[in-house]
């Protein structure tokens, strides 16, 4: 008897673990994987803002898998294939846009682009813009009273400022500015660059390094964005330090989101697509990811903002020359910095 009532109060309570269970089950949240870049989600980027917004009315669970740059991003997402684990990815840039779309894992959007506000329009089905910004060399004005006016004018004077640029083999701005030199001199610019290598202090694997180099004095200049002074002013209450505006233009930089082909939440992926697009994630771009929105929120830029430069050309090498002639670039970079 002992053992049979033993087995009727086991039952019983597995009865009630799975009573008390299914309501939990059935309160279970799906998940939104999203691939991003590291500075998106660290301490001040707006990756913490984004998630808490998202799920406030999406009732799912966001969750960020960072890597370091956008390279990282596609470099990943290859190495998985149709394997991947990511719904989205956030933080493709504009340079390796034709690369990213050659891999056939990427699905179309689906939102309206036609209401978004970059310098150029765009038309492209299948990567989304979430912000972008025009580079441009960032100096501090107490220490260098006279910047150049022009990217001629800084690759010409001997006596010029000194540089810290970024690889383009590693970092984004560093390809944006490999592109800018092309796009300016065309097949000059290996000369260009054989002319401008005595005053570079150095290029770094990334963008932080590099800043970080000009902060500590290292150099006159830094290549980074016409947005940068935004944050010394809006962050540091700082004014010293000013973008060089240039006479040729400057180069468009262009952040990317896009679906997977091997998503298991679509219509979840879809609704983050929307999201991106409007002010509750918009506005959080300026002062968060410290660049302009893709899609001016309502109540426009925040006053930290109203000095950026604003070039009056912009300039952009097509992403699908970018991805055949790539390589042929950076090549002709090494051999005329290296000599």
């Amino acid at each position: 008897m002992t053992g049979l009532s033993g087995r009727t109060g086991l039952i019983a309570g597995m009865l009630a673990a799975l009573l008390f269970a299914a309501p939990a089950l059935a309160q279970d949240k799906p998940a939104l994987n999203v691939y991003t870049y590291s500075s998106f989600t660290g301490k001040y980027g707006p990756g913490a803002k984004v998630k808490a917004a998202f799920e406030a009315q999406c009732q799912c669970t966001l969750n960020w898998v960072a890597a370091d740059d956008a390279g990282s991003l596609l470099a990943r997402l290859k190495l998985e294939g149709e394997t991947t684990r990511a719904d989205l990815v956030l933080g493709l840039d504009m340079n390796l846009a034709a690369e990213a779309e050659a891999t056939g894992l990427f699905q179309p959007h689906g939102q309206d682009s036609t209401t978004l506000t970059l310098p150029t329009p765009w038309t492209d089905d299948t990567l989304l813009p979430f912000d972008w910004g025009h580079l441009a060399f960032v100096y501090d004005s107490t220490r260098l009273a006279t910047p150049p006016q022009s990217l001629k004018q800084l690759v010409d004077d001997p006596k010029g400022p000194k540089l810290v640029l970024q690889d383009p083999r590693t970092s984004a701005p560093g390809l944006g500015f490999l592109l800018w030199m092309r796009a300016v001199y065309g097949d000059e610019a290996d000369a260009a660059w054989a002319k401008l290598k005595p005053r570079i202090v150095t290029f770094t694997k990334g963008w932080s390094e590099a800043y970080g180099l000009f902060l500590k004095g290292e150099a006159d200049m830094v290549l980074s964005y016409a947005t940068s002074p935004a944050y010394h002013l809006g962050a540091e209450k700082k004014t010293q330090y000013k973008a060089a505006a240039f006479a040729e233009g400057h180069y468009l930089h262009v952040e990317l989101a896009g679906m997977t082909r091997a998503t298991k939440q679509p219509e979840l992926a879809k609704r983050f697509l929307a999201f991106m697009l409007s002010d509750a994630f918009q506005s959080l771009i300026p002062e968060g990811n410290w660049m302009m929105p893709a899609k001016l929120p309502a109540a426009g830029l925040p006053a930290s903002f109203a000095e950026v430069i604003k070039p009056e050309k912009t300039l952009l090498v097509a992403p699908e020359t970018v991805r055949s002639q790539r390589r042929a670039y950076i090549d002709a970079w090494l051999a005329a910095t290296s000599r």
